[in-house]
């Protein structure tokens, strides 16, 4: 065989393997883990009372006025016994799914956590790395915001009225919390992953993640008053993922025996 004929061959042949290589994913490889965690307990429990109407130590033109502000650690639907804010996420995913990233990146290219009537809005915000967290204040008086994440981010800065900042923020351990000086009781948690899967439970305790490679994958149930919901703590619980299909965990109960005073 002639030198031209072997480069020809040897061209024909790597088109042929470069196209297999770079065959996309296919939505097949992907499945949904969904569920809901709900209160364990015969009867939902009231929410603390942090500030009585009219009865902020601060700024009680803005704190407390339309009512009182109450204790968001631990939020119970009285009807469905759904929990709120509670947090899913896989722990080091098995497999990728880049378009999943994409999406989440043009959906919400910036999370944003506001300071409103003297309230962190929403108690919990969770963000892919690659997104910009912008902290806020909606309100008419000036605010502080301040953390110490496990991983050595920090911030301690006043927030003027109508004032924003932009912080970039690496993957997390664990959510961490951020506070107001000002404002004590003022307290949210954030939230810092190295990929796009993860969810924050609605009102009635509900989640969804959408997109998670097949196969095995570990998740983690995390609320703020209890800790780590699930058996196997910071490792998780094994989940088969079926590509094209619903992995539905049903009701994960919160134990009340395991909430912190």
């Amino acid at each position: 065989m002639s030198r031209s004929a072997r480069l020809v061959n040897a061209l024909a042949l790597a088109a042929a393997t470069a196209g297999l290589a770079v065959a996309p994913a296919s939505a097949d490889d992907f499945g949904t883990i969904k569920g809901r965690v709900v209160w364990g307990g015969s009867a939902a429990p009231e929410p603390k009372v942090l500030v009585e109407k009219g009865k902020a130590t601060k700024d009680l033109e803005v704190c407390g006025v339309n009512g009182p502000i109450l204790s968001e650690q631990l939020q119970v639907d009285p009807e469905s016994k759904g929990i709120a804010d509670a947090l899913i996420y896989l722990v080091k995913p098995s497999g990728a799914n880049p378009a999943a990233a994409k999406a989440l990146l043009k959906a919400t290219p910036t999370v944003v956590l506001d300071q409103k009537d003297c309230v962190f809005v929403p108690h919990l915000v969770a963000l892919y790395k690659e997104q910009p967290l912008t902290i806020k204040s909606s309100d008419p008086v000036g605010h502080n915001v301040r953390y110490n994440s496990f991983g050595g981010a920090s911030l301690n800065q006043m927030l003027a009225s109508g004032g924003t900042l932009e912080v970039k923020l690496e993957p997390e351990r664990l959510p961490f919390q951020v506070n107001c000086d000002i404002h004590p009781w003022m307290t949210a948690n954030i939230a810092v992953f190295d990929h796009p899967f993860f969810a924050v439970t609605g009102k009635d305790g509900s989640f969804e993640i959408k997109g998670v490679p097949a196969g095995t994958q570990n998740v983690v149930v995390w609320q703020e008053k209890v800790g780590f919901v699930n058996e196997g703590r910071a490792k998780g619980v094994p989940v088969t993922v079926k590509a094209g299909a619903d992995s539905d965990l049903g009701e994960i109960k919160l134990d009340p025996s395991k909430v912190k005073k």
